[in-house]
């Protein structure tokens, strides 16, 4: 393993059918100012082209693979397998690190004095035309968490030792799988925060949508099946997001 001041960086993106925005998330890791990072791309057999951008690409990157795949965890897993780095991120095929994201993030670790399993930061949520929404992510608090996805994955940095200690993804989930991994971990989870904003993150994912009623049905059997978050608790907050879900129906209508 590499020293804690230089550390390998894997960075995996999968994509499928991402031609209008994949170019910009490849050149956005080529020109990171932190060097050290081996960069994994999993594309599930697109049809736009997709395939021939990443190509262009290939001699700066360390594996890629154009097939199909059942969903965005199965690629990520694919991703993993071929994984050599310390530390693991996994940036959307239409999201924009800023130059510094990883050099920030390795400084981060650096100094802890915690073997770290997970750090995340802040990000910008921008439209598909990269016009400025909001600010997400916020630093990792297990009582906060155990309601809700409060930081922002997108950006984020996972210890390889948390894959050994709690698993790879589980595939069955469609937009709550990373959510899940995280609360496996629950409270034993060793996290710190960068309180600076890494990237840029486009709308328009699984996982972002707010009018995604999946989103409230996964979250709660990622809790359940984690076993760190009471039963009540869990079902508590999914009626709760269901009583949201529904309000935003009728005030859209």
């Amino acid at each position: 393993m590499n020293s804690k001041s230089n550390p390998l960086i894997s960075i995996i993106t999968s994509s499928y059918n991402a031609a209008n925005t994949i170019e910009a998330t490849i050149q956005s890791i080529l020109n990171q100012t932190y060097v050290n990072i081996e960069y994994i791309v999993i594309d599930g057999n697109s049809s736009d082209g997709t395939a021939d951008i990443i190509a262009k690409y290939a001699n700066h990157l360390s594996y890629w693979i154009s097939e199909d795949d059942n969903g965005i965890y199965h690629a990520w897993n694919k991703g993993l397998k071929q994984a050599k780095g310390d530390w693991i991120g996994f940036l959307g095929a239409d999201d924009i690190y800023y130059p510094d994201a990883i050099q920030n993030y390795v400084e981060l670790i650096s100094k802890s004095n915690n073997d770290l399993d997970f750090v995340s930061s802040r990000c910008e949520y921008v439209d598909k035309d990269l016009n400025f929404i909001k600010v997400l992510g916020q630093r990792w608090k297990w009582t906060k968490v155990r309601d809700r996805m409060v930081c922002a994955h997108c950006g984020a940095l996972h210890s390889k030792n948390l894959f050994i200690k709690y698993g790879i993804f589980d595939e069955s989930f469609k937009s709550a799988g990373d959510y899940a991994l995280l609360l496996k971990a629950g409270p034993s989870l060793k996290a710190d925060f960068l309180n600076k904003i890494t990237l840029k993150m486009r709308e328009g994912g699984i996982s972002s949508s707010q009018q995604n009623i999946n989103i409230y049905t996964e979250a709660l059997a990622a809790k359940i099946r984690s076993k760190n978050v009471p039963y009540l608790l869990a079902y508590l907050r999914f009626f709760m997001g269901l009583c949201m879900y529904n309000l935003r129906r009728i005030l859209q209508n």
